[in-house]
């Protein structure tokens, strides 16, 4: 997805908001994280960014990837193996992953009669659902495939 300029409208408020300015070192991590389309880790971003912008540091893009989270921009995805990841948030639809505990492959899945389950749950029970995420953590295709080879020989 090409980001369009109401993400960065967006991001320039919320530092406003905060009494912040939108450094050129924010505008950069802005980018890099908004062009990239897959589940990124703090250190994936920093090191796609420290060949090209040396001067950028980790704390630099942790503390903007909060910015970003903070603003609506980006959501923190916390699977099993531990490692906080982002993901983009902002005018994306909503998803579930398959996460492949073998390879780490992450697959955004959307399922309407399970999206439709849960609100039927949360109905039933009374309770009002602010925000969701599902993960089911098995063995990709392709690892399980490998491990089939594997296993003939």
């Amino acid at each position: 997805m090409v980001w369009t300029e109401k993400e960065l409208d967006i991001f320039i408020n919320h530092l406003n908001n905060k009494g912040q300015k939108l450094t050129s070192q924010r505008k950069i991590i802005l980018n890099a994280f908004l062009n990239s389309e897959h589940h990124v880790s703090t250190e994936e971003l920093y090191d796609t960014l420290k060949q090209d912008y040396p001067a950028i540091g980790l704390a630099t893009v942790y503390r903007t990837l909060k910015l970003l989270c903070e603003c609506g921009l980006a959501i923190e995805l916390r699977l099993s193996d531990g490692i906080v990841r982002y993901e983009h948030l902002f005018n994306h639809d909503h998803h579930d992953h398959l996460v492949c505990m073998r390879c780490g492959k992450i697959i955004e899945v959307v399922e309407p009669e399970i999206e439709e389950l849960q609100e039927k749950l949360a109905r039933d029970h009374g309770f009002s659902v602010i925000y969701h995420q599902m993960e089911l953590y098995g063995i990709c295709r392709e690892c399980d495939n490998n491990s089939d080879s594997v296993d003939q020989r």
